[in-house]
């Protein structure tokens, strides 16, 4: 489609249609990406009448892949002195995606009668006015009930069903009209979006609190068919995670997409509220650092989301070596931290009230292709506190060993909870054990109460990978442990924020990076970090870390 009467320079492009006042309307909207190969490369906003009508717009995402069909239906009440429509899309500078244009492959216009009659007058006669003029206005109703009729045919299966919906909003406040909220998805009785992919299944979503347009679920709707050809019928050497939720597989498309495949198990603590959580979270979260949900499936009580496949896994494989995963170098270890820092900083600052993540830790941390760390499973994810708030007041979840003490005690939830878990998360990335291990003597049990002991004491390089040994810059190491530290921090408002967080790591990269750079010039010059005695004396427990499966804390063990 080619641009029209662009307005304001945030829009590149932009529809102006003329329309009768005093009716309802849906807009339909319909795209096919044809450029890019991937989500999170074209995010951009639909505005309808001056109204956000939907941001983090993508369409990859929700058509599930490139050169796939794709619509979206939007719908609003127009007032008695309205006769214009505006539909304009222009970037997304918050989506977390480069500045690109938007894209629209065509645009459909519904006109929905309130009480079956589709035709228009406009009153122009009044009790003065001639014969003529009422012999006039006969005619033009008379031609309007024709077009009218005309119409109704053409549209009858969309008429018929948005009509059914309108008629179910009215009444459910009688004798009161409702008033326009502005433009939003249409969704029907269930919530879920009609919205469409190429082959007739739609991605689904709920209105946002406030009538603000933005869909809960966006992405492909998979049919339960496809998830089974995808999986081999779950097949469970397809299984590469097993969770709280249920498991995970890796499954493949006709046409070669490549996916994950997160499966509820019905006995699950786990159910209904997370996999909706999980699905709102995703729809309006968008960052290279986050994994990016594809779609969906709710069908015959399953209950199935579909993400971006991250082939090299969960961060604590790598950290424990397990499935012949190679093994991690410091700056490697350092760029995945940082990673995950941005992810989690853009969690709690892309929002208008920010999302607490609630459970991190190293397994939803995920390496893609290129070792990018990607922040995942946004089932236990709240929206932070309000302006006029420090705190959401919430029951307590999360997992053994990373929860933070003070929510756990006064279930008063912050940014700064998960501050205090990504501090675990760094203990964990540089002693390559687990942050709970009952075989290990009582004061070594718990990771952070444990490596908190020797940071306190400046000797952090006592306890950490043996593996690392002589190929890491001292200095960096004591930054890394000082970063740590303050994030484990017993009361919240003494840890840092992430972007502090961030800014810290970055900072003991170019420190490791500089160590490097003079090593390469110097090779004869080696520098060992820490004693070798000390490292001895530690031998002897580090023999004993292996990697007992975290238990995962329910709502109701709690």
């Amino acid at each position: 489609m080619s641009n029209t009467q662009v307005l304001e320079k945030r829009f590149n492009m932009s529809w102006r249609l003329e329309v009768d006042p005093g009716f309802d309307y849906m807009v339909r909207l319909h795209f096919c990406e044809l450029e890019s190969d991937r989500a999170n490369q074209r995010i951009f906003r639909i505005y309808i009448n001056n109204k956000t009508a939907a941001d983090n717009f993508d369409v990859y995402a929700r058509a599930g892949g490139k050169n796939k069909a794709y619509h979206e239906d939007f719908f609003d009440v127009l007032s008695s002195g309205i006769n214009t429509i505006w539909v304009q899309l222009g970037p997304d500078a918050a989506g977390g995606a480069p500045s690109t244009d938007a894209l629209l492959s065509g645009l459909e216009v519904f006109k929905l009668s309130r009480n079956g009659n589709l035709a228009y007058v406009n009153k122009l006669d009044s009790p003065g006015k001639s014969r003529r003029s009422g012999v006039s206005r006969t005619l033009l109703v008379g031609i309007g009930a024709v077009i009218g009729c005309i119409a109704i045919m053409a549209t009858l299966g969309g008429i018929f069903c948005c009509y059914s919906i309108c008629m179910k909003l009215n009444r459910e406040e009688p004798g009161k009209k409702n008033p326009s909220t502005g433009w939003r998805p249409l969704f029907n009785v269930h919530g879920t979006v009609a919205s469409s992919i190429a082959n007739g299944k739609g991605g689904g979503g709920t209105q946002n609190p406030g009538g603000s347009a933005g869909s809960v679920r966006i992405g492909r709707w998979f049919t339960l068919a496809e998830i089974r050809a995808a999986t081999n019928n779950f097949d469970d050497g397809l299984v590469i995670g097993v969770g709280g939720f249920g498991k995970v597989y890796k499954g493949e498309t006709e046409d070669g997409l490549v996916m994950a495949i997160k499966r509820a198990n019905p006995q699950s603590q786990q159910g209904l509220a997370e996999f909706e959580t999980e699905i709102e979270m995703l729809s309006k979260l968008r960052h290279r650092h986050l994994v990016s949900m594809i779609g969906f499936c709710e069908e015959n009580h399953e209950m199935i989301l579909v993400y971006e496949y991250m082939s090299n896994g969960t961060l604590r494989s790598h950290l424990f070596g397990s499935d012949g995963n190679p093994f991690m170098t410091w700056k490697q270890r350092l760029e995945v931290c940082i990673g995950a820092a941005r992810g989690l900083h853009y969690l709690h600052t892309g929002a208008d009230r920010g999302v607490i993540h609630r459970d991190v830790k190293t397994t939803n941390i995920l390496l893609d292709e290129n070792f990018v760390a990607k922040v995942a499973d946004f089932g236990l994810s709240r929206t932070g506190p309000g302006w006029d708030h420090t705190h959401v007041s919430t029951a307590v979840k999360g997992s053994f060993g990373y929860l933070d003490p003070e929510y756990f005690r006064r279930q008063q939830l912050t940014e700064k909870s998960d501050v205090y878990s990504f501090g675990v998360v760094l203990f964990e990335v540089v002693c390559a054990r687990a942050v709970i291990n009952p075989s290990l003597p009582k004061d070594e049990i718990n990771l952070a109460e444990w490596a908190m002991r020797w940071q306190r004491q400046r000797s952090l390089e006592t306890i950490i990978d043996r593996r690392l040994e002589g190929s890491y810059s001292p200095e960096s190491m004591e930054k890394y442990g000082e970063i740590a530290e303050k994030c484990l921090a017993d009361e919240g408002k003494n840890r840092p924020t992430m972007g502090e967080v961030l800014w810290h790591l970055e900072y003991v990269l170019q420190l490791h990076e500089a160590w490097l750079q003079l090593q390469q010039a110097n090779p004869t010059e080696v520098s060992i970090s820490g004693g070798h005695q000390s490292i001895e004396a530690s031998q002897e427990h580090q023999e004993q870390q292996t990697s007992t499966p975290q238990s995962h804390i329910d709502e109701d063990q709690v």
